[in-house]
This record gives structure tokens, sequence and C-alpha cells, in this order.
């Protein structure tokens, strides 16, 4: 209250009434709990953007995707206030049903869901892909209108320009990738970092084709979740483009941007899953080993913050030594792996209790996480993470 009297500092305070009380501690879950939703979506899909989420479902009902969390910039489409229904709500408490413009409603299927900073990615089988939210820079495939208003706006566009099906949509934080059964890798948005990969370091509102060492080379996985990109070819081999102020490219380039795939020459086996996350980077190869590099939490204790040169974490830490990692994924500062047991370990920072881990300090080592059943997903974002789960019982 003295500060507000004297003008001074910023306090946690809150003026009600003309007198100043303090704010009440918001309340942070630190385990993992149960998200309320109908056994009959049959969920498939989870991702999670800067602070909202999105779930999808491969049923034939007409609504196929729900979305919770911040709603600013409309990721999570025009959600309609109860109270005044021209107005939509900022930011979402529950599954709330995004309406898709399907032509075919009944027989189009939701294949997988991805988030950005302030834009959603949707994938359908038979529909292509739709785009909603912040298109400032060109992330939604579609013009850049200036001066745009994205708050309660209803355009949900859709994205026709690849030769040939998508396959896996990926939302970096102000990008957006595509990867078409034929191999190959298309982008679009914000590229000051190169993350576009698309040989300059320019805005793109059209969904383009990657060159570079990934031309003619048949990709099977993209990554990103920051400013840094990563893909994996069907023979095992990994291309990054993208930031590397953290180290994340180093191993071909001294400077700090990278505006065009290149073939990174680790000697690391074959290859089989990669996850990009703000800092960090993290590969799982053929044998179920799991390789860290960049910068920040790794994976293996507080001696290692910085390595230009992927360093595998001992298998012994996911589970028994022969039990094998199956998935990575990562979100902006933490990682989680999922092994052969539906077993669940995160390591990282562990923003707002993310890790699900029970207690607020920060993750140095893979950490077991209690969950009641199998899982069998798991998606990271900023500050949460969202898992699906297969019950025991």
């Amino acid at each position: 209250v003295e500060k507000h009297r004297q003008g001074k500092g910023k306090c946690q305070c809150k003026r009600r009434g003309g007198l100043y009380r303090p704010l009440q501690p918001r309340q942070r879950r630190v385990i993992p709990t149960p998200c309320r939703v109908p056994d009959s979506l049959q969920i498939s899909s989870a991702a999670c953007g800067y602070g909202f989420t999105l779930l999808s479902s491969k049923t034939a009902d007409i609504t196929k995707v729900w979305g919770m969390g911040l709603n600013e910039d409309s990721q999570l489409g025009f959600q309609r206030s109860r109270k005044d229904r021209t107005k939509s709500y900022q930011y979402v408490l529950e599954p709330s049903p995004i309406p898709l413009p399907l032509e075919k409603p009944q027989e189009t299927r939701v294949l997988q869901v991805s988030c950005g900073r302030a834009h959603s990615l949707i994938l359908t089988d038979h529909e292509g892909v739709f785009s909603m939210g912040n298109n400032s820079y060109g992330q939604c495939g579609r013009e850049i209108v200036e001066g745009e208003i994205y708050s309660e706006s209803h355009v949900i566009n859709r994205l026709q320009e690849f030769d040939g099906r998508v396959v896996q949509v990926v939302c970096g934080q102000d990008h957006s990738l595509f990867r078409t059964e034929k191999g190959e890798i298309y982008s679009c948005g914000w590229g000051a970092d190169g993350q576009t990969g698309l040989g300059h370091y320019d805005v793109s509102s059209v969904p383009t084709k990657l060159g570079g060492d990934v031309a003619g080379v048949n990709i099977i996985q993209v990554a990103s979740y920051a400013d840094c990109c990563l893909a994996v070819s069907d023979e095992g081999d990994l291309f990054g483009w993208g930031n590397s102020e953290y180290l994340q490219l180093a191993c071909v380039t001294e400077t700090t941007q990278v505006n065009v795939p290149r073939h990174l020459p680790f000697k690391i086996g074959k290859v089989k899953e990669a996850a990009c996350g703000g800092t960090g980077n993290a590969v799982l190869n053929e044998e179920g080993n799991v390789f860290v590099w960049g910068y920040g939490i790794l994976g293996k204790g507080p001696n290692l913050l910085e390595t230009a040169t992927p360093e595998m974490i001992p298998p012994t830490l996911f589970g028994s030594s022969d039990v094998r990692v199956k998935h990575l994924r990562c979100g902006l500062s933490h990682f989680a792996a999922l092994n052969e047991r539906g077993e669940l370990f995160v390591w990282g920072k562990n923003i707002r209790g993310c890790l699900g881990t029970g207690r607020r300090e920060d993750q140095y080592f893979p950490w077991r996480v209690t969950i009641p059943g199998e899982v069998v997903a798991v998606a990271c974002g900023v500050d949460h993470m969202v898992t699906l789960v297969k019950s025991w019982i």
C-alpha cells in the first residue's frame, strides 16, 4: 500500500473499493490432474501452445476439435460468449468445441493439431489443413492484412498450396511447417532467424517448399517449437535450420542463424525422432537412446548446461536397461520421453509446476511422472503439459 501512496515500484495488489488488498496466490497444479472431458469424445491428439491447448478426435462426429486456455487472438476460434452472443471469450476455462468449415463434416476426420505462440493448425484426412489465430507474419498461410484485429476473429483459413497431401503440421513460435506424403517440407511465417528455411530472413505468407540439404530427401518427421527447426529423413539423417544462438546448429555454422536446411553430421546412429525446443534439442535413435544438446537443463545434471555436440542420457534413467524410449517431445524449456511401458519421464524448467513431478523445483535428470494409466501420447507447452492416458481399469 505504501508503494501506491508514494507512486514507486510495483506490487502484487488489486484495488477494490478504494482499498488495496494483496492478491491471493494462484493455485498451481504440480501433479497430473484429469481433464474433465466426456468419454465419448475419444481424444486422439493434443497440442500445447503458449497458454492454450487443442484436443482433437478422429471420430465422425461433427465436432472434432476442442480448445481451452488463452484466446486473445482467436487461436481457439471464435468462442461465443453465453451472455453476449456477438462477443468472444478471451480465455476459455474448459474444453470448448471449435467449429471447422468442413465440406463433409461427417466423413472428414481430424488427424492432428498443433499450436504456436498465438496460432493453430488442424490437419484433416480429406480436406487438408486449417489455420486460425494470429497471422501477423503469415504463419496462418494466408495474406497478411495490415491492421487486422485477431481478437474475436471468425477467420478459419483452409490451406491448399501443396503438391501432395499433408501428413504432418508443426507450429513454431510464429511460423508453420508442413510435411507431405512425398517427404517434402513447406513453410510460412516469421523468418527473422531463418526458421522458415526459405533462404531469406523475411516473412512469408504462402507455404513454400524447402530446398537446401533436404531437397530430394524423404523426410519422415519435422520438429519445432520456438525458432529452431529439425527434420529427420527415412535414412535416419538429421537436418536443421533457424536459430542457433544456443549452439543448436553450431556443428555447421559459426553464426547464430541458418536460413536453409543443413545436414547435421552427428555420429549418433540412425535418428528415429527429434524434439526441438527453445534453447535445447533432443533426438532418439533406433537403439532407443536419447541424445541432447544446446543450452539449458538438458537432462544430464546441473553440470551440463551447454554443449554443441549431442550427449547421450544414460538409458537407465528412463527405466530398466531393457526398456527403450519410443517417443520424445519438448516444449519451450522442458522435455518429455515416453518408454515402451507407457511410462512418462520429464526434465527441464518446471515453470508453474508443468512437469507434474509434485514439486516446483527444476528437474535436472529424467524423472518418472506418476500417472494412473498407460501414457500413449504427450504434448508440451511453455508452462503446461497434456498427456493422453489409457486407463488400466
